[in-house]
């Protein structure tokens, strides 16, 4: 029986706990992969945590998990482009997990010289950042403001705007600052004194702005944006309602995996691809994984070891 990890009740990370579960079959469209690493995302928390349950009520127990990297286990009905014992990554449900089962439109083939783990990781913060660049609108020439540019979604949208051909501001802290210029971004300082700084970076504005720090960063980006037409939150529906501007919370007509690992595999391609240095752990210790996540402390991308 496939090893899992499971919540069985809303609660703190103590209740994940490791369970046994028969094989998933998939079904019509979906691929059932044999997880090699999943990566661990704020979502995965808040669903543990009931924080989501009005608005994204679970079957329990329920198996976490929105990420992997693995090996093509078996082929749903009507699968095409994918065989069995190929290697992919992209999205998938119950991720946490020996086996999970991914509709066949969110996996791309993983290139043998890119690493499953930090492949893992990708998926998501890919999908986020190259939805928020679709919905900004952005296009070469323009200059894009990104609060959050070192982390996992921040990352990928500078590379994904540089990619477009825009000029990148990324904000991160003093020690990230190395890491947001490898991304080909010009890199500011947040904290005090950010709003004179990116005045000073960018005397007559910026084209768009894009929050995935959750800062009170809103207000200055509208006023460097000339309005807020064009800066989106994906971490902050409330402040995001409170100013005026758009929160993509990525609801399934919106979802861009496939064009977003697509892109990934371009930059790949060129060289050009920043993977970030991911901590990991063994999946036994998801709960750990947990509240390391929820106290900042992987300081990037925390991915879960399984197979």
């Amino acid at each position: 029986m496939p090893e899992a990890i499971a919540f069985a009740e809303y609660g703190p990370p103590e209740v994940l706990e490791a369970v046994s579960l028969p094989r998933p079959e998939p079904g019509p469209g979906q691929v059932l992969v044999a997880v090699r690493a999943a990566g661990v995302n704020p979502l995965d928390w808040k669903l543990r945590g009931g924080a989501m349950a009005a608005v994204m009520p679970l079957a329990l127990p329920h198996v976490p998990g929105l990420e992997l990297a693995g090996t093509v286990d078996a082929l749903g009905e009507g699968v095409e482009g994918l065989a069995v014992g190929e290697e992919v990554f992209g999205k998938a449900r119950g991720a946490y997990a020996a086996y999970a089962l991914a509709e066949a439109d969110r996996l791309v083939r993983r290139p043998e010289d890119l690493d499953p783990v930090p492949a893992a990781g990708l998926p998501v913060a890919a999908e986020a950042a190259y939805r928020a660049l679709e919905q900004l609108r952005l296009t070469a020439g323009e200059t894009l403001l990104v609060h959050g540019a070192a982390g996992a979604v921040g990352s990928m949208a500078a590379q994904f705007a540089r990619a477009r051909g825009a000029r990148v501001l990324g904000t991160a802290s003093a020690q990230a600052q190395d890491r947001v210029r490898e991304l080909g971004a010009e890199a500011v300082v947040y904290g005090e004194g950010v709003a004179e700084r990116l005045r000073a970076a960018a005397p007559e504005g910026v084209d768009a702005a894009l929050d995935t720090s959750g800062a009170d960063v809103l207000g200055l980006s509208a006023a460097l944006a000339g309005g807020t037409g064009r800066v989106l939150s994906l971490v902050d529906p409330v402040a995001a309602e409170r100013h005026g501007v758009r929160f993509s919370a990525g609801t399934p007509g919106e979802d861009r995996t496939a064009a977003a690992l697509e892109q990934v595999l371009v930059l790949h391609r060129a060289g050009t691809l920043a993977l970030p240095v991911p901590a990991t752990l063994p999946l036994a210790e998801a709960a750990e994984a947990h509240r390391w996540g929820e106290r900042g402390g992987s300081g990037g991308k925390l991915l879960l070891l399984v197979g």
